[in-house]
């Protein structure tokens, strides 16, 4: 591309970045002046010895209603794009008994590390904004001799949502309420199964969904009855050189961190075949075979792939010295896994 080209290209976009700003100034103002006030959107994290990532988004959102059992009721999911993010607030996070004060981003996320000396598993911690009502959340510290962790898609992995196909992942997003969302089969299953063979070992929710979603995704997860896990999304939207965030990227940059930050720890990657999970799982695998227990990719139905617009090329992997499986659904996926040695027989 000419770089005069490239140059007209990256200032369009920084141009759209400024417009997106500005309407979510205006229609914080707009919020702001009907009494309504920020708070945070707090999402499970993780963390090692000495620290804690933490993870939420700061927010004005509409008010919901929630049925007797204290349940959001008829959630559709374009209430959870009415929100207005908040750029740049300051946050103040509790941390047994510590108090940080972070600064969100552009977007409204915080997705920051802090230092904190907790022992491995579940602590609770919480996020506040303007002097308001803390949020709680929790973080999963992961112990010194864990050697073992799960990363796990979302989107047609977890949750049968055809994302890729235009249309249909904007009615699934915005018109489907969320108690009809359907869990893909026998996944809960595998994954607690994992998770209960491997006490002490982290479980990460790593998908291309936008931070909107989260709270309906963690819902939707306990719901389901799915291992509590930290939950890594990505912020839709312009950036300064790009119309909208790679998801792909997100996810081999995520990957990557986690390599970093755990490096005794040999992860279970699981995906589908309707996006690009094959492609970065190779890459990551091939670049960091040791952070790799296995693969396991869930094969979509015929119908699936048609209304997920296709499958991606899967690369074969019978010379890898990475183990790879693949299945329709949570309990194919479980066989091959116990065919392959990696997990327990009943």
């Amino acid at each position: 591309m000419p770089e005069n080209t490239a140059a007209i290209r990256r200032a369009d976009v920084l141009w759209l970045a400024r417009l997106e700003y500005r309407l979510h100034a205006w229609r914080e103002r707009r919020a702001r002046r009907r009494g309504l006030t920020p708070t945070v959107a707090a999402f499970p994290g993780y963390g090692g010895a000495g620290w804690v990532r933490v993870l939420g988004r700061v927010l004005i959102t509409p008010p919901a209603r929630r049925d007797a059992g204290g349940e959001y009721a008829s959630v559709r999911g374009w209430r959870s794009f009415l929100s207005v993010p908040i750029g740049f607030a300051q946050v103040t996070v509790r941390i047994d008994g510590g108090v940080h004060e972070v600064v969100a981003d552009r977007g409204g996320v915080v997705d920051t590390v802090l230092p904190a000396d907790l022992a491995p598993g579940w602590h609770t911690i919480a996020m506040s904004v303007e002097d308001g009502e803390p949020v709680e959340t929790r973080v999963f510290v992961v112990g010194d001799d864990v050697r073992f962790g799960i990363v796990c898609d979302v989107d047609d992995t977890v949750m049968v949502t055809a994302l890729p196909r235009p249309l249909l992942a904007a009615w699934n997003s915005f018109v489907v309420d969320e108690h009809a969302r359907q869990p893909v089969p026998g996944m809960s299953v595998l994954l607690e199964r994992l998770a209960r063979e491997h006490p002490g070992a982290p479980v990460v929710y790593l998908s291309t969904g936008a931070w909107n979603i989260g709270p309906t995704l963690v819902r939707f997860l306990s719901r389901h009855l799915f291992p509590a896990g930290a939950v890594l999304l990505t912020d839709w939207g312009p950036t300064h050189d790009r119309w909208f965030r790679s998801g792909t990227a997100h996810k081999a940059a995520n990957l990557e961190r986690l390599a970093e930050e755990f490096p005794d720890v040999s992860w279970l990657l699981i995906g589908d075949d309707g996006q690009h999970d094959d492609a970065v799982y190779t890459a990551f695998a091939g670049s960091h075979p040791d952070s790799v227990a296995a693969v396991a990719i869930r094969r979509l139905s015929s119908a699936q792939a048609v209304l997920a617009g296709g499958r991606t090329t899967v690369n074969d992997h019978s010379a890898s010295a990475v183990p790879w499986v693949s299945g329709d659904d949570g309990a194919a996926l479980l066989e091959r896994l116990e065919e392959a040695g990696l997990t327990g027989q009943d």
